[in-house]
């Protein structure tokens, strides 16, 4: 259950329930939504929930799905339950517009149990052929009966054709002889040039000056304003006005007896046809629910029957929408709620975001267990309550002798009774409206109890103790709307873990008030209070300039580790070469020995030819071979050295890593301020638009589309997912490359859906001229073909008619157009054509 009974009204739902309304179709999914509820279920809330989301994929991917011709004809099916009864023209019309459109619907499901399996099952498609197996003959038995534009065909029946050819001969006959009498009168001079034969009282009359009605046999049958113009049947012409008369009778008892026989056609099917109709309602219920979910961002998140409470980036929707029109940015909110800290209490200066936050989630819970989708990241929690209870405003009543603070308190007794571990509280200036010390142990006693019976909430006050009693309490955790104390304005950003502070002497010396008056109000309020903000200034002072220094370290350590990777990566560059040049070296000194050694042992062999001495050949074969062994002791000692070197490197980046370790597992352990934050990902690591990705763990890769923050919007495939960043793992070109070769699947954001919300079936070039008209009806033309709209209406005019036969002219030529033809006479007639698109 919700409470109070003006729940909605306190949470600003019937915004919500305003704007379906206004997204639906037709009033049988209006229907739909005056009759949403909040459930309990979860396997309810799951379904409805998961149908949205089904209907939101198809809004933005599937341009075929029929969104047109929703009618409500159940008051028809009520009416010719009676036997005798008949239904009108226009309601059978409307009954065949809406039978194709669930026909379609039922086609267009058909095959794609898979792809939307709740929606499938809300549609039956697998008994459609029973259930709706007679649509075709009502289809056909319609088609019999009406044209394409709604009217009563001349074959409807043979007895029809008959009165119909009957009427047309003698309106002939009328027209004939009409013409001759005026053609009479004019020569007696009785009538003006010009004048035309009109109708009266369903008798064709000529208009005649009244000083000469006695000279025209005839009867009058009606008289202009002003008398001058008098309107006479010719007597010759009552005998067959009057047979044309009947025949028009005849003709409408005739409808009437086709329509009958139609009623009786469809009495026997009535339960059916009911049910085609409420399937019609619901999805067009479901479609209007999908809309609002892509106006707003809204998914579905991580859903668990029990009270799991973790929401990502979540706006409040009315507010997000609101901003949305004025282009202006809302700042989201993360709210988590666990088992050991399920009351979250927020305390904060005045202005600063903490009543919106808390109607954001009475909301946002509302919403989505009576249907509707989340306006939050699809990572986020979400599980179910049984009761929601909010105490916001003010409700002393004159009637009921209630003052503010006796309307709260008589709230508080509700809570109490309905507290539960299934209970979401949702209070608003806890304690407020009484004297402070009271009520702030009255408020710290009632969050006592309701802590006790494992309430889960959010609790918004101003209360030192209920800070003091959160900051001890097991289930209770204190949270701060930020304020820039330097600015002096809210920040609007929620952080859980500590208390906020009012700030109300800050705001009280920025609006200007005299100093003295603070000061003094300062002694009233005591400096251990005072000194109680103060400190909580001081802890927030502390913690932004601990945050920055421990930034700081961790940007120069990334910069050190990036110069000490790229003076290894360039020591190991330069020993490779360094070998590859000793190598080389070593060859040709091997090469330059060779053939010194081949001139030695020539010289030796021409000394011993010439019978030198031995100990000069010695000496020379000594010095040869400590030059040998020189050579290769300096590039031996050179190789040392570069290796000893690189050693020494690689030990200084051990010692670095393990001061690094040290270092962290002591910023985990020392202060609660102190909270890990992910690491920044080096330079070729960050992730940016046209990047591919993939999960964290998993196979299939992703482009990236858009980046807002920490949250990726990724395409994978023919699938849009915005995901946070923490998640993903950049990957090579190539690695993509290769998994869409296997499949390559194509995303399509093409949103034909809203274009044909948008676009309308009828033009009016009245007035235009014909270079102007021709290029707005050929716009009209292929629009229509584009978005598969069957037949629009173009409103030129009569006129002298030449922009109309220019206009026919360009659609005589036109691929696009299959037919085109005036209107029904009572509804404009040849000032309006209209076109059918093939």
């Amino acid at each position: 259950m919700v409470y109070p009974d003006n729940f909605e009204e306190k949470i600003g739902f019937q915004r919500i329930r305003r704007w379906l309304t206004d997204l639906c179709l037709s009033s049988l999914g209006s229907r739909k939504v005056d009759e949403m509820k909040f459930f309990t279920s979860f396997d309810v809330i799951d379904t409805l929930t998961g149908q949205t989301a089904e209907m939101r994929h198809i809004c933005l991917m599937e341009p075929n799905f029929p969104a047109q011709d929703y009618f409500d004809v159940t008051q028809m099916f009520r009416d010719i339950a009676i036997p005798g009864t008949f239904p009108n023209v226009e309601d059978v019309f409307a009954l065949k517009k809406s039978l194709e459109t669930i026909r379609n619907m039922i086609s267009f499901f058909r095959g794609k149990g898979e792809k939307y399996p709740l929606l499938c099952k809300l549609s039956d498609i697998t008994d459609s052929a029973s259930l709706y197996g007679f649509f075709p003959d009502v289809l056909k038995a319609i088609g019999r009966m009406l044209d394409h534009q709604g009217r009563i065909r001349d074959n409807a029946s043979p007895e029809l054709a008959d009165i119909r050819r009957s009427i047309s001969e003698k309106q002939a006959t009328v027209s004939r002889t009409m013409q001759r009498i005026i053609r009479q009168a004019q020569a007696d001079g009785l009538v003006d040039e010009g004048v035309t034969p009109t109708i009266r009282d369903g008798r064709t009359v000529i208009p005649v000056n009244s000083s000469f009605k006695r000279k025209i046999n005839g009867i009058v049958h009606d008289e202009s304003t002003t008398g001058r113009t008098s309107y006479i049947e010719p007597a010759e012409l009552v005998v067959i006005n009057n047979a044309i008369r009947e025949l028009f009778f005849a003709e409408q008892r005739e409808i009437v007896r086709i329509l009958t026989a139609f009623a009786d056609l469809l009495r026997p099917h009535l339960d059916e046809l009911h049910s085609a109709f409420d399937l019609l309602g619901s999805i067009d219920f479901i479609r209007a629910k999908a809309l609002l979910a892509l106006k707003m961002n809204a998914v579905k998140p991580i859903f668990s029957p029990q009270q799991p409470f973790e929401w990502r980036r979540a706006v409040h929707p009315v507010m997000f929408l609101n901003f949305k029109s004025e282009n202006r940015e809302l700042v989201p909110l993360d709210i988590r709620l666990t088992s050991k800290e399920r009351i979250l209490l927020i305390s904060g200066p005045n202005a600063g975001g903490k009543s919106v936050c808390l109607k954001a989630v009475g909301l946002i819970q509302y919403m989505f267990q009576c249907g509707l989708l989340a306006p939050m990241s699809e990572n986020s929690e979400m599980g179910i309550f049984k009761t929601i209870c909010i105490d916001i405003g003010d409700e002393q009543s004159i009637d009921n002798d209630l003052s503010t603070y006796s309307s709260h308190l008589t709230n508080m007794k509700q809570f109490v009774r309905l507290a539960g571990s299934q209970t979401l509280a949702l209070i608003d200036e806890f304690g407020s409206g009484t004297e402070p010390v009271i009520g702030g142990a009255i408020a710290e006693s009632i969050l006592a109890s309701i802590n006790a019976k494992g309430v889960w909430g959010v609790i918004t006050t101003h209360y030192g103790n209920l800070k003091h009693y959160a900051s001890s309490a097991d289930g209770v955790a204190n949270g701060a709307m930020l304020y820039d104390s330097n600015k002096m304005q809210p920040l609007f950003r929620l952080e859980t873990g500590k208390p906020g502070s009012s700030f109300a002497f800050e705001i009280a010396r920025k609006i200007g008030l005299p100093e003295e008056i603070l000061t003094e109000a300062t002694e009233k309020a005591g400096h251990q209070h005072i000194d109680f903000e103060k400190r909580l200034h001081d802890i927030e002072r502390d913690k932004r300039y601990w945050e920055r220094k421990r930034d700081d370290v961790r940007r120069h350590e990334k910069r050190l580790n990036d110069i000490s990777s790229r003076q290894l990566t360039e020591l190991e560059k330069i020993e490779k070469e360094r070998k590859a040049i000793i190598g080389n070296a070593r060859r040709e000194a091997k090469q330059i020995l060779a053939d010194t050694n081949r001139i030695i042992e020539n010289t030796i062999r021409a000394i011993k030819e010439s019978q030198a001495e031995k100990t000069i050949t010695k000496e020379a074969r000594k010095e040869l071979e400590t030059f040998k062994e020189q050579a290769f002791q300096i590039t031996s000692n050179e190789e040392e050295m570069i290796l000893r070197k690189i050693a020494q490197l690689k030990e200084r980046e051990k010692k670095r890593a393990e001061r690094q370790m040290s270092s962290k597992i002591s910023d985990q352990t020392s202060n609660d301020i102190r909270r890990n934050r992910p690491e920044e990902k080096p330079a070729d690591a960050v992730i940016r638009i046209g990047d591919t990705v993939r999960l964290d763990g998993q196979e299939p890769a992703g482009e990236v589309m858009e980046i807002n923050g920490i949250h990726i919007t990724v395409a994978f495939g023919n699938l849009l997912s915005t995901i946070s960043s923490d998640r993903l793992v950049k990957i090579p070109k190539n690695e993509y490359k290769k998994q869409h070769t296997r499949n390559t699947p194509t995303i399509q954001v093409y949103n034909v859906g809203e274009r044909r919300l948008r676009f309308k079936q009828h033009i009016d070039v009245r007035g235009m001229r014909t270079e102007e008209a021709i290029p707005k009806v050929e716009e009209l033309v292929d629009e229509a073909a584009m978005l598969n709209i069957g037949e629009v209406r173009i409103l030129h005019g009569k006129g002298n008619g030449i922009l109309r036969q220019m206009i026919r002219e360009y659609l005589r030529t036109s691929p696009l157009v299959e037919e085109y033809e005036d209107e029904n006479i009572q509804q404009g007639g040849t000032g309006i054509t209209v076109v059918k698109i093939k």
